[in-house]
């Protein structure tokens, strides 16, 4: 099966430093194709899921939390194209959260942090493993990020909605 790999807090704020280019060329041997600076990874050949856990783990001087999605899971949510209802523009943009887990039970949507008048972020919908939502450009959003792996309760890593979409142009690369 072919998979996709989420590096959490990795070369974030001059933290667990690793450089991704050289792991996605020293586990060739599983065609990984290295995504952007902050660990994402697209898995072509198939291997179990236990097997890449494993080798990216030997890869990192540090213990980080890896989370592995079926690339069919990323294919599907881009599939459904979730932010047609959504504000857009140059002062939003649009992300998804990769859990740890599924939630046991998901709170009710749309979120907006601080508030849904002022919103400087809003989660739109959780979807299996994803958690969906728009943040506006300005600093003090950035911080209500970190806040949604605490409301949740379950370890995740966010990548903006264009790494998502990069991912699946990868995976339909012959």
């Amino acid at each position: 099966m072919k998979f996709v790999v989420f590096l959490r807090a990795v070369n974030v704020g001059g933290a667990n430093r690793c450089r991704p280019a050289l792991i996605a060329q020293q586990l060739s041997k599983f065609d990984v194709i290295n995504i952007g600076a902050v660990g994402t990874f697209v898995v072509r050949k198939d291997v179990s899921e236990s097997t890449l856990r494993t080798a990216f783990a030997r890869k990192l001087p540090f213990k980080c939390e890896i989370m592995i999605c079926p690339a069919r899971d990323i294919t599907t949510l881009i599939s459904k194209n979730p932010f047609s209802r959504q504000p857009s523009g140059p002062d939003i943009t649009r992300f998804a959260s990769v859990l740890h887990k599924r939630l046991a039970a998901p709170p009710p949507l749309p979120l907006s942090l601080p508030s849904d008048d002022e919103w400087l972020l809003k989660i739109i919908a959780i979807q299996d493993r994803f958690v969906l939502g728009i943040y506006r450009r300005q600093m003090e959003a950035i911080s209500y990020l970190g806040k949604i792996e605490k409301l949740l309760g379950v370890p995740i890593t966010t990548r903006n909605w264009n790494t998502m979409e990069k991912v699946v142009n990868v995976l339909n690369e012959p």
